[in-house]
């Protein structure tokens, strides 16, 4: 399966502010676990470009995208796994996570389903989002205007 890599065009409502926003495609670089930390790191960086940063997780979904990425199985759904057999068994396929958002050091992001030919679009946390698209490549974009503030 091969995806467009080509900014998209995103429009994003939150709270009462309607934004038409360029995303960019990014991928997961890098993920740092230390067992001394209770937050831990993951790198996104621009797929046709050089720009990358850092996001501090937590322990558990930093722990969820590595088994993830690793393809191993637990021995009862996880609750990434849990919302992606949701999706799944409703008709849904996760086509995209956007990062649309950065507000007082807190990243947003949204996770974008098709079913019955309708696009939905759920709020997330970014750390969420990815460990429920990282498995099966779902691609990643963020906005134009957080990559401003964080690069």
């Amino acid at each position: 399966m091969s995806f467009d890599s080509r900014p998209a065009f995103c429009v994003s409502l939150r709270g009462q502010e309607l934004r038409a926003t360029m995303a960019v495609q990014m991928e997961l670089h890098k993920i740092i676990i230390t067992d001394t930390q209770d937050q831990q790191i993951i790198m996104l960086k621009e797929v046709d470009g050089e720009r990358k940063f850092p996001m501090v997780i937590g322990t558990d979904s930093a722990t969820a995208i590595e088994r993830r990425l690793k393809g191993t199985p637990a021995p009862r759904p996880m609750t990434h796994d849990l919302l992606s057999n949701v999706i799944e068994q409703l008709g849904g396929t996760v086509e995209r996570i956007e990062i649309n958002n950065l507000q007082d050091h807190t990243f947003f992001a949204s996770i974008h389903i098709r079913r019955n030919g309708d696009m939905i679009e759920i709020d997330s946390r970014p750390s969420d989002a990815i460990a429920l698209g990282i498995a099966t490549t779902v691609p990643i974009y963020v906005a134009e205007h957080v990559l401003d503030e964080v690069c």
